[in-house]
Parts: structure tokens; sequence; C-alpha cells
């Protein structure tokens, strides 16, 4: 079967990005598919350099042709990109065209494609909202007849595709909030492929970590006439968790965060970028991790969602325990070993101490979870069912 996966993993080069959108691409290929990658977003690129936007994609076009030089021991991967001044980067924009009309299925992973007319030539176009409640914001703001030009526009092209999927496990539960707004949603989840994860116990390792930054919503959704916020409105509530806990706490942080307050609270902050400046350097950070403890966004948390964070299923798979706050994905997941959720500070507290009381056996535990609940093969199979093609790319 012939299979398009879009990403950002040159629009945004960063190692943690990079293996989101990779197992999508290679999970999909161990499964036998044949399977382009294209990257459209219409802006311009992220340059670490810079710390700033450019129009300028040489250095990201470099980093996209070795992430992708990484899949090459199971197949050569065929790819398109399309720069910020219009220009066509591998498949040149007829062959593109041409591979988007022959295809038996088109997946907008994180809707990030600008589903150009030229894309839209594959009857199956599959739409993967990795973001719920900022996807459900837009689209309900049309019902309601208050959009603004660009949610509009946005949701054109949302429209535009034939299928619809979500991160929101629980988005079809009366306890979660977000409205389906007219469309059936089929829930899914992150694909690990857990060779590139191998089981790591460091019974020495020092720190539960996380990578995050801090504050990157420039619209705050709302739904109902109530706003929701990111991360640092629910990381605030549990600043002083250092204070409280025997394990250090550390945090890779990026972003404009309240960093002396962090410390002195005892968090241990370290740069963002350094530990996901590359797919090795993210995975080495989190393979040297004791554990992993974090919160989500406002945004994913009060719905109750049920997102589950892509980082924490790699924490998982590399035998990292996980402590998340729960974001309504407690019915989906099995909790208690190798992953445990909390809604208050003195559930996180006691998360990581139970933990810390038995380590080997929550670390096995972790591994255990990543197989059986985030096992590529398993996630994109469950996919391409729920999408309505067989293995072979027929309906």
């Amino acid at each position: 079967m012939r299979i398009v996966v879009t990403g950002l993993i040159a629009s945004y080069p960063l190692g943690g990005v990079s293996w989101d959108y990779v197992q999508y691409i290679q999970g999909l290929q161990l499964l036998g598919h044949d399977v382009i990658y294209l990257e459209d977003t219409g802006q311009w690129v992220y340059n670490p350099d810079l710390r700033s936007f450019t129009e300028d994609c040489s250095f990201n076009l470099r980093y996209l042709e070795k992430v992708l030089a990484f899949l090459e021991p199971i197949a050569t991967t065929r790819w398109s990109f399309r720069s910020p001044r219009g220009e066509y980067f591998g498949l040149a924009e007829h062959e593109i065209e041409r591979v988007c009309n022959e295809a038996d299925l088109f997946i907008n992973v994180s809707g990030c494609c600008w589903l150009r007319e030229r894309y839209q030539g594959c009857a199956r176009k599959l739409y993967m909202d990795t973001d719920p409640l900022y996807t459900q914001y837009k689209l309900e703001a049309i019902r309601q007849g208050i959009a603004t030009t660009d949610q509009a526009y946005s949701v054109d092209l949302i429209l535009k595709h034939d299928l619809f999927f979500t991160f929101a496990e629980n988005i079809a539960d009366p306890s979660c909030c977000i409205p389906s707004c007219g469309l059936t949603w089929h829930t899914t989840r992150q694909p690990i492929v857990l060779e590139d994860w191998p089981f790591i116990f460091s019974p020495k390792a020092k720190a539960f970590t996380t990578v995050m930054s801090w504050k990157n919503d420039v619209t705050l959704p709302s739904i109902a006439g109530k706003s929701y916020g990111g991360k640092d409105v629910e990381f605030m509530k549990f600043m002083n968790l250092p204070l409280r806990v025997s394990a250090v706490m550390e945090i890779a942080l990026s972003g404009a965060a309240p960093f002396d307050q962090l410390r002195q609270n005892g968090w241990e902050v370290v740069d963002g970028y350094e530990k996901s400046s590359t797919m090795d350097a993210y995975r080495s950070y989190v393979g040297g991790s004791r554990g992993e403890w974090s919160i989500a966004k406002n945004a994913y948390v009060a719905p109750m969602s049920g997102w589950f964070s892509t980082r924490s299923a790699v924490y998982l798979a590399l035998g990292k325990p996980v402590v998340v706050q729960d974001t309504g994905f407690r019915p989906y997941y099995p909790i208690g070993e190798g992953l445990i959720a909390f809604t208050t500070l003195d559930e996180a507290v006691s998360a990581i101490e139970s933990i810390e009381a038995d380590y080997r056996r929550h670390c096995e535990a972790a591994r255990a979870i990543a197989e059986k609940q985030f096992n590529s093969e398993m996630v994109l199979g469950r996919l391409l069912r729920d999408a309505g093609v067989s293995h072979d790319g027929t309906a």
C-alpha cells in the first residue's frame, strides 16, 4: 500500500519532534508499506542557532536528510519538502502531486500539512488531531458563527479530509467536554517502534526528568465561554514538589520560564534544546533518566481529554517509570505499576515514593506497558483498519 505521511521534521529540527513523525514513517514501512514523506506547512522554519524562525531552510534541509537517512536500513524514503519560498526539494511539485493522486492513504499527522489542491487526489485523506481541544476550538467557532478569517480558512482545510482521528481518547465519554463538532472521531495514540527504544535498567540513574516548553500557546482555546491554558497553568500547582520527595527532580526546559522560582523550589533545570538537539541526544537524555514526572497542558487536563504524551510513551519503552498528570486517560491504560497518574500534589508525592520503594518492578512494568499499549504494529494496524483499508490497501 502506498501511504503519504506528513510531519514537521524540517520545520522544527528538534530530536523529540523528529521522533514523533519518524515513528509513523518507520512503523508503516515495517508493516511493508511504501511510505512517502511530505512536509509543507506554508510557514517559516525554526532555526535553533538563531532561536527564531526564518525563510532560509538550508539548515533544516540538511537536518531532514540526516533524519530520513536513519530509516535507510528499512527502506529508502522518498520525500518532498516545500520551502517557505515555494520551492520544492526532494520530489518535485508535479511528482508529489502524482504520488498523492496514486496513494491509498494520506495521513496528515498533527494536521500540519497545508492541504493544497495538488495534495487532495487521494480518496482517503486522514486528519490526525494530536492537539485536542485546539482543533475542536476552531471547528466549534465555525459552528457558533464567531470564527476569525484565519480560523475559517484553517477549518476549511480540515474539512477537506475524509477521516478524523484524535489523541483525545476520552472524547466519546460524558466526562469529556471536548465537542465532536459534528464529526466522527476515531481515537488513536502514538506508535512506538520498540526496537528504537531498548529497555535500559539504570538503578543509579539520578533524576526524574521531563522535556518541556514553559509556554508556547499563541491563542488559548475556549469552548462554551471557558478558556483553557497551557503547561504553565498546571505546573504552578506542583511548584514545590521537589521539596517533598526524596528523588531529584529535573526539567529540560525551553521558553520564558520563572527559572529563579523553579530553582528556589528545588528543581534542577537544564537547557531544553541541548537535550533535544538531535534524535540521539533526546534518546540519550530520556534513557539516562530515572523516570519521568510531568504535567500536561491545562487544555488537555481540564476537559478530561484522555490525551497521552508521545514523550511519556518513549520513557515507558525505555523502561523508565512514568508519573504523569491525569488527563482522563485512566480508563484506557493500566495504572499503578510503571505508569502512575496523579491529580493532586499529594498523589504525585505518593507516586514517586512508591516507585523509589520498588524501582526495578516499576521499570519492568513500564516496558511491559509500552509493549502492550504503544507497539507500532498494533497502533498502526488498528489505525489502518479504522481508516477502512486492509493490509494490502483494499477497502
